[in-house]
């Protein structure tokens, strides 16, 4: 069941859900609007391989705001450090964000509950466009869980600013022999 947004207001206020700065100004009817942090990273490898850390690059925004480049993949955060040791979450971007052609999130919306931090973005355009740090760019919705939960504690547990992959730390990112098949 999703979270309205006075039922968010409720849950900060009694502890529930933690948002760092929070305000009630970026209350929804069904989530809470966060703000584009001001760092971003940028990976320099023409090729990732997910076997290597990837280097990345950061570049932090003035108040002159970024251009955004088609054909790049830029890291962004949140501002905001949000998460709730009670609900799970799921990231969206704003409708206003999306309809000019900018990605915030293409694969990773859900937030497990104990996960804590400034949300990684992963951020793309169509054309470029220039954005700045601080504007609100998505939204966070809190759901109740049904069951026995289990908090986070992975990989990205204390992070706090955008995150490069670290994909290459999984035990099972390692190549799978092929085996023959019967025939038929």
């Amino acid at each position: 069941m999703i979270l309205t947004g006075p039922e968010i207001a409720r849950a900060v206020a009694a502890g529930e859900i933690h948002i760092d700065d929070f305000s009630p100004a970026r209350l929804e009817p069904n989530s809470y609007g966060f703000r584009l942090a001001p760092e971003l990273l940028c990976y320099e490898q023409a090729e990732l391989d997910c076997h290597e850390q990837p280097k990345a690059t950061q570049v932090v925004m003035g108040n002159e705001g970024l251009v955004l480049e088609p054909g790049r993949f830029y890291l962004g955060g949140t501002m905001e450090a949000m998460g709730s040791p009670r609900y799970a979450a799921t990231l969206y971007a704003c409708r206003s964000v999306s309809t000019l052609g900018m990605w915030i999130q293409f694969s990773a919306p859900l937030g497990h509950c104990g996960a804590i931090f400034p949300w990684t973005l992963e951020i793309g355009v169509t054309h470029p466009v220039r954005v700045y740090p601080g504007m609100t760019v998505g939204k966070l919705s809190f759901w109740a869980m049904q069951g026995e939960s289990r908090q986070y504690d992975g990989k990205y547990t204390g992070s706090t600013s955008a995150v490069a992959s670290r994909l290459s730390e999984d035990e099972d990112t390692g190549p799978v022999p092929l085996t023959s098949r019967p025939v038929a």
